[in-house]
């Protein structure tokens, strides 16, 4: 079965960004590429985590009140109850606390709540490694003079990152790209996220150009089109 990708962006978007990387780089001998990403890590360890605490927590409930779920079991079957073996109790306990395993993993198949419970430092980890990955595949190193930044946003996360090339960190520093990333998530919290990519590539349009300004020889080493993964 094929699974379709999902599009955060329409036409007008793609024109939209297109449009703005080319006339922010009119100004400047930084190069700018921004990808948009549906989703940066499907945290299955999340998952599993999950699953295990609630088998975990399970497991010393049932130790707990043994008596109080034996009882349970007694009346299930009519109250027809027997005294159980170790063996027994033990293999109900494990097979209980297995289902927990089971039904918690496979609850946590619909990602919204897998990523409703996944902690905000994780995903930040996880969008930021996702950037540097797609950084180095595709901006580090491509351009005469090492003057490429990537412009990040993954929209599942609500997360976005800006990582640039060796020339353009040792001379600004993250904190620089605030507003940037101001505008990118207003628009982006609005529905808008064309609207947000364009207005932060204008942003750092601003902030490249001050400090690489353009050159008389100014090539386009990379492409100005929004890419959609």
């Amino acid at each position: 079965m094929t699974i379709s990708k999902i599009s955060h962006m329409t036409a007008a978007d793609h024109a939209l960004v297109t449009a703005a990387v080319a006339d922010a780089e009119q100004h400047t001998s930084g190069e700018i590429v921004t990808i948009v990403n549906d989703l940066s890590d499907h945290y299955e360890d999340v998952r599993t985590a999950w699953a295990s605490a609630v088998a975990f927590i399970a497991l010393a409930t049932y130790a707990t009140f043994p008596d109080f779920y034996m009882s349970l079991i007694n009346g299930l079957s009519g109250g027809w109850g027997h005294e159980y073996t170790t063996g027994e109790y033990a293999a109900l306990l494990l097979t209980a606390v297995a289902l927990k395993w089971i039904g918690t993993w496979f609850i946590l198949k619909w990602m919204p709540l897998r990523l409703a419970l996944t902690p905000k430092a994780i995903k930040l980890t996880r969008v930021r490694s996702r950037a540097i990955s797609l950084f180095k595949v595709g901006t580090e190193s491509k351009t005469l003079d090492r003057t490429g930044v990537l412009l990040y946003l993954s929209m599942k996360e609500h997360r976005a990152e800006i990582v640039a090339d060796e020339a353009i960190a040792s001379k600004v520093a993250p904190e620089v790209w605030g507003d940037a990333m101001v505008a990118l998530l207003d628009h982006v919290k609005a529905g808008n996220p064309g609207a947000g990519v364009a207005a932060a590539v204008a942003q750092m349009g601003v902030v490249l150009a001050e400090h690489f300004p353009k050159g008389i020889e100014n090539p386009n080493e990379l492409p100005d089109r929004l890419i959609e993964l």
